[in-house]
């Protein structure tokens, strides 16, 4: 059963530059500093280039049996980061970016990278950016996809990024802008925009449900640890895999892992532990197929 990964974090060194340049300012390193100098507070490896970055992640794939991933840049203005790593290994690798939907670029942004890059979905973080998922510049952004034949992914719910945790950055986010149902009322608007909530919406699930029960364009990936089940202890993975099936259907659930760095890369134990959850429910090969891979392709399909 061909796997395809749609939520990996790609960590470019221009990913580690941008922390270092937020420790810089808090005080917490000395100027000059770059991001290589994290390798021993987190642990990580720090990649020396986007190029040997590519590279990695595609022998990752290769030695874990993953036919091709979604790359996200993960800091709003790397796209280009992903880019380069698509031109290396197109045949692996679809593009997502970050975007900061309120910032003054963010419709020429959006443009560029999903024109001249070759990028294939918008990435929005409301909760962590601070607008609505309704607000007037996240519908500029929905009209440049639909006009350049983009995907928006939304992120929903629950926001907890561990490399800001680890290194002691603020998180200073607004949970309560990441609220399926007012992405609802954009995602209705442009019913040619493939949408994707991460997460099963990170324990919006029950709005985000409602939400794609309305709007067919809605997808849902089962990115992550889902570690917001913490949140609601009457309720297991498989259940939450139900209720989503149920709902979109199997023609709408992509599967993901959300990994990000190595040396872990990528993340098998999401996989055997989803892969076990749908055996255990007994969905069907075909349906399963269709969630381990074959909606990200009718999604994302080969140039």
């Amino acid at each position: 059963m061909p796997i395809n990964d749609a939520h990996c974090h790609f960590f470019s060194p221009r990913f580690f530059d941008a922390l270092m340049d937020e420790l810089v300012r808090a005080g917490a390193r000395k100027a000059g500093e770059t991001g290589a100098a994290l390798a021993g507070t987190l642990a990580w490896e720090i990649p020396t280039s986007t190029e040997a970055l590519a590279d990695r992640w595609a022998a990752e794939l290769d030695r874990r049996s993953v036919a091709r991933a979604a790359l996200i840049a993960s800091v709003p203005g790397d796209e280009e980061s992903v880019a380069a790593a698509i031109a290396r290994h197109p045949s692996r690798f679809v593009g997502f970016f970050m975007l900061n939907a309120a910032a003054p670029d963010a419709v020429d942004r959006a443009r560029r990278a999903l024109g001249e890059l070759g990028l294939r979905c918008v990435c929005l973080f409301p909760a962590a950016h601070h607008y609505r998922l309704d607000d007037p510049a996240v519908v500029k952004v929905f009209e440049v996809a639909a006009e350049l034949g983009g995907a928006v992914f939304a992120h929903c719910g629950v926001l907890s990024m561990g490399v800001r945790r680890r290194l002691g950055l603020p998180s200073p986010f607004d949970l309560r802008l990441g609220d399926p149902l007012t992405l609802c009322k954009t995602a209705a608007t442009f019913p040619g925009v493939p949408v994707i909530i991460p997460h099963f919406a990170a324990g919006f699930t029950r709005e985000g449900l409602m939400a794609a029960d309305i709007c067919p364009n809605i997808h849902f990936d089962t990115s992550s640890s889902n570690a917001w089940l913490k949140y609601h202890p009457e309720v297991t993975l498989a259940e939450v895999f139900t209720r989503a099936i149920e709902v979109l259907g199997p023609d709408r659930i992509l599967f993901g892992t959300d990994s990000s760095f190595f040396p872990r890369g990528w993340h098998a134990a999401i996989h055997d532990e989803q892969t076990a959850i749908l055996q255990r429910l007994k969905v069907p090969a075909a349906d399963e197929a269709k969630m381990m891979g074959g909606n990200f392709e009718k999604l994302f399909p080969r140039s």
